[in-house]
């Protein structure tokens, strides 16, 4: 855009609307009514799988991709003034490090040239040939300097359409269609193990565009969608902020806040950089930005944006930097370019926090893993097996309803309680880990202070009592922390030993410990401590501090020499290398599940969630987990 066309620069750098999402699909073509002049045209299906720079794939199962963003380069083109060389180096560091990067697709937001020349268009086609030849998936898009006559879509086709019209991108294995004078487009690409929608619209997408696109995201109901255009925000006073423009309100209201599916939109157009977030009619957030470092030395140097996703971390990690510059030697570069090279402050280089699935759920709920039959878990030497499906959530566990141990070993559970514990300190529950095999769980209510809680409890004469596991165990179960927990619930116990180990004859450390339990302690951190039989003192394993509320799987593995506790599948750090054999006991006390003990006396309940326990008499591997 021209400077005339935004307002005043402000002294301080904008901080940057948060990150652009991923962009695109791989679903088929747009299916259902076309508005009038706005039809999808060459509506091939999608695969969703973009090319890397090696001339490969990039991983679409990866859950860390990334999506590049490249802003107005218009000063880079116009007419007999500016360079070719920085777009070029731009395009060729895209190529270069797909790859490494992972990158899944690349944005062009708009005003690619000055004046909207046939020349100028021709100068800024070479470079985008180098993403041609590697097989890129990209999508660009119109801004006003792009454009001759007209001020929506409606206008006739002109040379930004005849170099950059839907033509030039229907063959990508991303394309989904466009609307028919050729100036808006969808993609669907493949990322992180799902598709993702992302538009193109022009400057000014006219109501049938505007209705052309809600179609697509009719027939797509599933996608998270991404929206890119040349002007939807503009900066907002001093500290980075945004608002919607005129036009951006318009398209706010007739086409994003109504549709949930679309979390992020950006555009570039005004500068400096910004960013907003907007409540949308779900109630959800919806993160709109500002991308443009025309205003900067060099018109931008064709600075990118690298928005890094990361859904193992619900993270997106955003750097903005000039490949341009950056090629230069730091030695050799003037004062202007090496003040330009990165662009780092908040509104250029930040982490944008987005709960994927809680955020993608109204939609596109999390699929679900079908309960799996208690037969097909009962693995060689399974010693019991317990489940916490049986009743229904939200109800006390009853003290005379014994919960059956599936392994048909007799190990059954009954209630117990503290003194003065309400019924509803252990109540059945719904929650339940996603891999659970059953979707089930015990909610405890317990704590010390004051002593309280309910807890399960094997028979005095259960066979289990009297098991000393020397060859090897596996003892596995699934805990979930309340966003409460604190110091108050910590050691509180999963499962005990009901007894001492001064009662087993160990005098060493603290005897009057119990024998074997797993607790979590006041700051999250997993426990397994036990007195092993071939030792007087206690053997300790530490987990780290797990995050509250969410579900974790939890397994105590022993070799018959060592213990390793792991963690969803994840071996953890902290396990002694000293040899533990197993368990020692005098074959009587019972095995507690959700309660502590200390001196051969229950102290506590356990608070949170616990879901099915599973004990066997050897070393599973992972493969053999309950969450395998």
């Amino acid at each position: 855009m021209d400077h005339q066309d935004s307002p005043e620069r402000g002294s301080n750098r904008r901080r940057f609307v948060q990150g652009l999402g991923a962009v695109g699909l791989g679903a088929a073509a747009l299916g259902g009514p076309a508005a009038p002049r706005a039809a999808a045209t060459d509506a091939a299906p999608a695969t969703g799988r973009s090319h890397g720079g090696s001339g490969g794939l990039a991983d679409p199962t990866d859950p860390r991709f990334t999506v590049v963003v490249i802003p107005d380069t218009q000063y880079q083109y116009d007419e007999d003034r500016g360079d070719e060389a920085p777009l070029t180096a731009t395009m060729q560091w895209i190529v270069d490090n797909a790859d490494a990067e992972n990158i899944a697709f690349v944005a062009h937001l708009g005003d690619l040239t000055q004046n909207g020349l046939q020349s100028e268009f021709a100068s800024i086609d070479r470079p985008f040939r180098l993403l041609d030849r590697r097989g890129f998936q990209y999508s660009v898009l119109a801004g006003n300097h792009d454009k001759t006559g007209g001020e929506d879509d409606t206008r006739p086709p002109g040379a930004y359409v005849a170099a950059f019209g839907a033509q030039r991108v229907r063959r990508q294995r991303t394309f989904g269609g466009a609307t028919a004078n050729g100036y808006n487009t969808f993609h669907v690409f493949r990322a992180a193990g799902r598709e993702w929608l992302t538009f193109a619209l022009d400057w000014r997408p006219s109501p049938p565009s505007i209705a052309w696109a809600q179609s697509v995201i009719d027939a797509h109901p599933g996608l998270p969608v991404i929206l890119t255009t040349h002007e939807l925000v503009a900066p907002a006073g001093d500290d980075g902020g945004a608002e919607l423009s005129d036009f951006g309100r318009s398209l706010w209201d007739g086409l994003i806040a109504k549709n949930d599916q679309v979390f992020l939109a950006m555009g570039g157009h005004y500068w400096p950089t910004g960013r907003t977030v907007a409540q949308n009619a779900a109630g959800h957030d919806v993160h709109l930005h500002i991308a443009n470092y025309q205003d900067r030395y060099y018109g931008g140097a064709a600075a990118i944006r690298l928005y890094r996703f990361d859904l193992a971390r619900n993270v997106v990690d955003v750097e903005s930097f000039s490949p341009w510059l950056l090629e230069t030697p730091a030695a050799k570069r003037t004062e202007l370019e090496r003040e330009e090279t990165e662009h780092s402050g908040p509104a250029d280089r930040f982490t944008l926090q987005i709960a994927f699935a809680e955020r993608f759920a109204g939609f596109a709920p999390a699929p679900v893993r079908a309960p799996r039959p208690a037969r097909d878990l009962l693995v060689r030497g399974t010693l019991a097996y317990w489940r916490f499906d049986g009743g229904t959530a939200g109800t006390a566990v009853a003290d005379d309803a014994p919960i059956r141990d599936l392994s048909g070993n007799g190990n059954h559970l009954t209630r117990r309680s503290l003194p003065g514990t309400a019924a509803g300190a252990l109540t059945w529950s719904a929650g339940f880990h996603p891999d659970q095999p059953s979707h089930g769980s015990l909610l405890l209510d317990g704590g010390r202070e004051p002593a309280r809680g309910a807890w399960l409890s094997t028979a005095d004469g259960a066979a289990l009592n009297r098991v000393g596991l020397e060859r090897g165990y596996t003892i596995e179960t699934f805990v979930r922390l309340p966003a409460d927990w604190g110091g108050e619930h910590g050691f509180t116990g999963v499962l005990s030993r009901f007894e001492s180990g001064r009662a087993t004859g160990r005098t060493a450390d603290d005897p009057l410990e119990a024998a074997a339990t797993l607790n979590v302690s006041g700051g999250g951190e997993l426990q397994w401590a036990v007195f092993p039989r071939d030792e007087d003192r206690i053997a300790t394993n530490w987990g780290h501090e797990m995050a509250h509320e969410r579900w974790w799987h939890v397994a105590v593995v022993n070799d018959g020499r060592h213990t390793t506790l792991w963690l969803d599948g994840s071996p953890l750090l902290r396990n002694p290398s000293r040899p533990a054999t197993g368990l020692a006991g005098t074959g009587r006390a019972p095995w507690l599940v959700g309660a502590s003990s200390y001196d051969g006396k229950v102290q506590a309940g356990f608070y949170g969630g616990i879901g099915e326990l599973r004990i066997v008499d050897r070393a599973l591997r992972p493969r053999e987990f309950l969450i395998a």
